[in-house]
């Protein structure tokens, strides 16, 4: 228990240090009142252990423990049930994944003491395998990167205005606005490039410090999980490798199977778990007549680490839609052609979106009702049909999962 309340010490000072606060941080002090256990579940690097420090200090009676760190010499229960005893309301967990059978213990917790329990992960398999247990004891919290507009907070010390996806397509609506948004455009170049997350704030070189974290993830994170053996991690860098130098249209499992020797069953897995570890997007094709495999595309800026910003542009303009589809909770389809090729055209709800350049037209898109269709477009174009891409990076996350676990 000393090398825990030293470690605690240190969380409370490191947390002073931060004073700016992401826009998620008032949605988990506001949860915090009701009795139940929060997970915050995102990427490595986009400030979940920062949040429990914050909130270490400025709840009372909270303790924080990173068990990437620590490795307790009693149970979980043990621990909450101790610090319990000593007045602690609010223990703070960071990397619970890394602690074996962890919904159990959680559960106990939740049965049996009043302590209330907020923990991190950055491996989604295994809290989602986990809820099982832990039904109805937990809500999970989805930690993004940066939406463009976060990072504009953070970077200018500007908070514009939220937009909704709605709003950005009522064309009366968006021109009246523009004027508010137009400024900070030039700055989305910057982004894209890997500026959101918050370990790249005040920074110039930061791709390193990406490759820094998939590294730690395929050496350390996905093993211990149990998501794959030590010799698949030796695959999986050359799954991440050749989706990183071709063509998006160009991958598929199959794709992936016959370039690198691997049986299509395997290529689904790596995919499956670089997807858990917010690495990879999949998106299924929408359409009549077409194969069920998915698009898949990186996070942002993973697909740097493999090919410079201006080979990649387009691909990277998809990764970025798909990426902010994702965590506001909606489902995206991509569409194929009649001869089943891929294309920039994504549909959401009644909605056919394609991603920059000029509208190619989507009569070949049969057997879809459809409403509206608009072009993204980067640079940006405001007319009847385009929008500037950028604008997407103004809605309002939800961060809440549409799962309770």
């Amino acid at each position: 228990m000393e090398e825990l309340l030293a470690f605690n010490e240190k969380a409370l000072i490191e947390g002073k240090k931060y004073t700016k606060k992401r826009f998620i941080y008032q949605k988990i002090h506001q949860l915090l009142k009701e009795r139940v256990f929060i997970g915050l579940i995102g990427p490595r690097g986009v400030g979940k252990t920062v949040l429990l420090k914050q909130l270490l200090n400025e709840i009372e009676s909270g303790f924080y423990i990173n068990l990437e760190t620590v490795v307790p010499e009693k149970s979980l229960y043990s621990i909450a049930e101790e610090l319990e005893k000593k007045g602690v309301k609010y223990l703070f967990i960071d990397e619970i994944h890394f602690y074996p059978n962890f919904a159990m213990d959680l559960k106990k917790i939740y049965d049996f003491l009043s302590i209330i329990v907020v923990f991190t992960g950055s491996a989604a398999l295994s809290l989602h395998e986990a809820s099982y247990d832990l039904s109805r004891r937990v809500r999970i919290i989805q930690v993004p990167p940066f939406s463009f507009r976060e990072f504009i907070f953070f970077e200018k010390d500007e908070l514009v205005d939220a937009l909704s996806l709605e709003q950005i397509f009522d064309e009366k609506f968006i021109r009246e606005q523009y004027g508010k948004y137009i400024k900070f455009e030039p700055l989305f170049t910057e982004y894209l490039k890997g500026r959101n997350y918050p370990f790249t704030l005040g920074k110039t070189e930061y791709l390193p410090l990406f490759n820094n974290i998939l590294q730690r993830i395929l050496t350390n994170d996905i093993l211990k999980a149990g998501m794959v053996s030590s010799e698949e991690t030796y695959e999986i860098r050359n799954v991440l490798k050749f989706i990183g130098k071709s063509p998006v249209e160009d991958i598929s499992y199959s794709s992936l199977s016959h370039n690198l020797g691997i049986t299509k069953y395997k290529a689904e897995k790596y995919v499956s778990v670089l997807e858990k570890t917010f690495i990879l997007n999949k998106v299924i094709p929408k359409g009549t007549n077409v194969m069920k495999e998915p698009k898949i595309l990186f996070t942002i800026p993973y697909r740097l680490l493999y090919k410079d910003f201006n080979e990649c542009i387009g691909a990277l303009k998809e990764d970025f839609f798909v990426d902010t589809l994702h965590f506001l909770n909606k489902e995206v389809y991509y569409l194929k052609t009649t001869q089943g090729k891929k294309t920039p055209d994504y549909l959401i709800d009644d909605m056919v979106i394609e991603i920059g350049g000029k509208g190619k037209g989507i009569s070949q898109f049969k057997g879809l009702e459809k409403k509206k269709t608009s072009i993204l477009t980067y640079p940006g174009q405001l007319d009847n049909l385009r929008r500037p891409l950028f604008m997407l990076g103004m809605v309002e996350v939800p961060y809440l999962s549409t799962v309770n676990v």
